[in-house]
């Protein structure tokens, strides 16, 4: 027997549950079709750390979106948290930005002058003396440090885990399936319409198909005869029980980044390899990963290790997402490739596709991601 929905998407990390969730708001019924788990690949293990005034893009052409998708997780989570009872752990980060040379001062002016230009947001300079009180703990081969705050957090496994729960409230179905293909209104792949997603064991005809396949996206080329450059960056994080009491601050500097968490474990990382498909943890990164954190924090090195971590982040040629329809297909959208601000970006992306969806345009900033800009190389 056929199943049958209004939306297939395929892929249940952040992009597709948020576009899910922001269908099933709408009063669209979509089915969410995942090969293993919801947020099993890098939704469930990223950082979530939510910056929006900086990265790749930003400031710049993804500058207005990433404040967008910002804006949008500040008004999420209540929501989310009442709907489904998962606590998302969002809240307001501090950071701390430790130079250990006087010329490390110049790399901060940039986060300084943005954060310091922000509503909501503050940075002030601080000193070798000042460092040290807010944690002892931190490096004494401090020289200062830049101190900031207006970044959030979330747990993005417990986020993207919500946003599926707070869609199948509405009405959406999330289910287990390998999908193989697609099915054409014309019999063969040459543009048009899709009528159905083929999966393994079956097949769900449908009205429209999102594509939220992260770093596996390129597996599309085939079933739809375009281009879609989304290749796999890997990130590896490890997770320690610091001793009491909870660090207050995130920490960056020296090459290396830890993150404060609320139950009091710190996340280290994160490292960037381009390593294909590799989603093991190794020996190489770990090494590494705790050497930088040392440098920041020298008691990690007597700390418990409680998980090390590996994920792929989807990752395009100008570091940009891809986000609208297909070229060639008037009811094919595709929603990929926000590489190291996926959770950051989620909600825009859900939206945005959702309004394509549902009203034809959005009102979001998301021109620049048109997926026609790519051309078969």
């Amino acid at each position: 027997m056929v199943e049958t929905s209004e939306v297939v998407i395929v892929g249940a990390g952040a992009a597709g549950c948020a576009v899910a969730y922001y269908l099933a708001r709408s009063g669209v019924q979509a089915t969410v079709i995942e090969e293993q788990d919801v947020a099993g690949q890098a939704s469930g293990y990223a950082a979530g750390l939510l910056n929006p005034l900086q990265g790749h893009g930003i400031p710049g052409p993804m500058g207005a979106f990433a404040w967008e998708s910002y804006q949008l997780h500040l008004k999420l989570w209540e929501d989310l948290q009442e709907e489904t009872g998962l606590n998302l752990q969002g809240r307001t980060i501090s950071s701390i930005r430790v130079a250990f040379e006087e010329a490390d001062f110049s790399d901060m002016e940039d986060t300084l002058a943005l954060f310091s230009a922000t509503d909501g947001f503050e940075a002030r300079w601080l000193n070798a003396r000042e460092v040290h009180e807010l944690d002892p703990r931190i490096t004494p081969k401090s020289v200062g440090g830049l101190y900031s705050r207006g970044s959030a957090g979330v747990d993005s496994y417990q986020y993207t885990m919500a946003l599926a729960e707070a869609a199948k409230k509405r009405g959406a179905v999330v289910r287990q399936g390998k999908v193989c293909g697609l099915e054409h209104s014309n019999g063969r792949m040459t543009g048009g319409r899709v009528t159905g997603v083929k999966l393994e064991d079956g097949m769900v005809s449908c009205d429209r198909v999102v594509l939220a396949m992260g770093p596996w996206s390129r597996q599309a080329e085939p079933w739809l005869g375009i281009y879609i450059p989304v290749d796999p960056l890997k990130g590896e994080i490890l997770r320690f029980d610091l001793p009491a009491p909870a660090l207050d601050y995130d920490l960056s500097g020296g090459g290396g980044s830890i993150y404060a968490k609320p139950d009091g474990q710190v996340w280290c990382g994160l490292t960037e390899e381009w390593k294909g498909f590799d989603r093991q943890a190794s020996e190489s990164a770990r090494r590494s990963i705790l050497e930088s954190a040392v440098i920041l924090i020298p008691e990690l090195a007597h700390a418990q290790l409680v998980m090390h971590t590996a994920c792929l982040r989807p990752v395009t040629p100008d570091w940009l997402p891809i986000l609208g329809q297909a070229p060639g297909y008037e009811n094919v959208y595709l929603a990929t490739g926000a590489g190291k601000k996926g959770i950051l970006l989620s909600p825009g992306i859900g939206k945005g596709i959702a309004d394509l969806i549902t009203k034809g345009d959005t009102e979001l900033a998301i021109s620049a991601f048109d997926p026609q800009r790519f051309t078969k190389p």
